[in-house]
């Protein structure tokens, strides 16, 4: 299944995709001026539904590449802390402290993220 999600969203973010959708609404908007409003409304209610839900598998993935490579270039650097790695898994509230820890740092508050 998610091999299928993955592909619709690759498919609907490119393009063709798109252009799909242009031409369903297209043949809608003919439907209900013949009277098939219900059916309109729902078939456009379900491709809303569907396309939120692609934009979010997509925006997933490339949020997920994009903290690889981020973590690659924290272990890559020597001067570094590790201690970040894998911090977009932790609670908000840990999130949120590592954050203020790493600020006050940049201000020259705190020596390091350990303490």
């Amino acid at each position: 299944m998610n091999n299928f999600l993955f592909y619709l969203a690759e498919f609907f973010s490119r393009p063709p995709g798109f252009y799909l959708l242009l031409a369903s609404m297209a043949v809608c908007s003919v439907f209900a001026v013949y009277g098939f409003v219900g059916v309109t409304t729902y078939y456009l209610s379900v491709m809303a539904i569907v396309l939120t839900g692609v934009v979010l598998v997509q925006n997933y993935r490339d949020t997920a590449a994009m903290q690889a490579k981020l973590d690659e270039i924290v272990v890559a650097l020597k001067q570094a802390r590790n201690e970040v790695v894998g911090l977009e898994h932790a609670a908000p509230e840990k999130i949120k402290e590592a954050v203020a820890k790493i600020e006050r740092e940049a201000n020259g508050e705190v020596n390091s993220i350990a303490k």
